[in-house]
């Protein structure tokens, strides 16, 4: 398993390795002190999500409030996404710019946001499939968006019609965001997360 940082501070990429042979393959594709060594924290596993997307379907950019956040694992388990971190977090040294990752059945890769980054993707094929591991649950109170075709933005989604969902097309920009005070706080996000109490019930936050 390779783990590489991406040029967002706070998201990585992670490369499993995969065995096979001609009954099929073998994988590891989230190991929990791996990405604690690089991450600095182990992740809090509070829920795990699984969605369904069709051709040219868009969701996103989403993010939850800080504290506590919401970090998530992401994998596609079947077809093929262009996932795609946001940097949403004010006074961040790269507010505003995003980064994509193509993630696939076949490289099976995973990428890991920690808390207070946004996120989204676009689905390359029919039934593509994500995994989502999360650190929090779900909140939709706490759970903000910013519109993906945001121009300020300027993320190159690879189709010419998106499939937006009806509250990711009337979700803000990121500046009407920023000045509804709906964005986390770079600092705020560092400080994230605080040490995971398992016998706690867990805190109730978006996806």
């Amino acid at each position: 398993m390779k783990i590489r940082p991406l040029s967002i501070d706070g998201a990585w990429e992670i490369s499993p390795q995969q065995h096979g042979d001609p009954r099929g393959l073998f994988l590891e594709w989230y190991r929990f002190d791996r990405l604690a060594a690089v991450v600095g924290h182990p992740l809090r596993l509070a829920q795990a999500n699984l969605s369904v997307s069709a051709h040219g379907v868009v969701r996103g950019i989403h993010f939850a409030d800080v504290p506590p956040g919401q970090a998530k694992y992401v994998t596609c388990v079947r077809g093929a996404v262009i996932d795609v971190v946001v940097d949403v977090r004010v006074g961040s040294p790269t507010f505003g710019r995003w980064e994509a990752v193509r993630l696939d059945d076949e490289d099976r890769r995973a990428v890991y946001l920690s808390e207070g980054l946004g996120h989204g993707f676009c689905a390359l094929t029919d039934d593509a499939t994500l995994s989502y591991l999360c650190s929090t649950t779900y909140n939709p109170a706490a759970e903000h968006a910013v519109h993906p075709l945001d121009p300020e933005l300027a993320i190159s989604w690879p189709t010419e019609a998106p499939l937006l969902s009806a509250r990711d097309a009337a979700a803000p920009t990121l500046a009407e965001a920023r000045a509804a005070g709906h964005l986390p706080d770079y600092p705020a996000c560092r400080t994230q997360p605080a040490a995971p109490d398992f016998g706690a019930t867990p805190a109730a936050h978006g996806r």
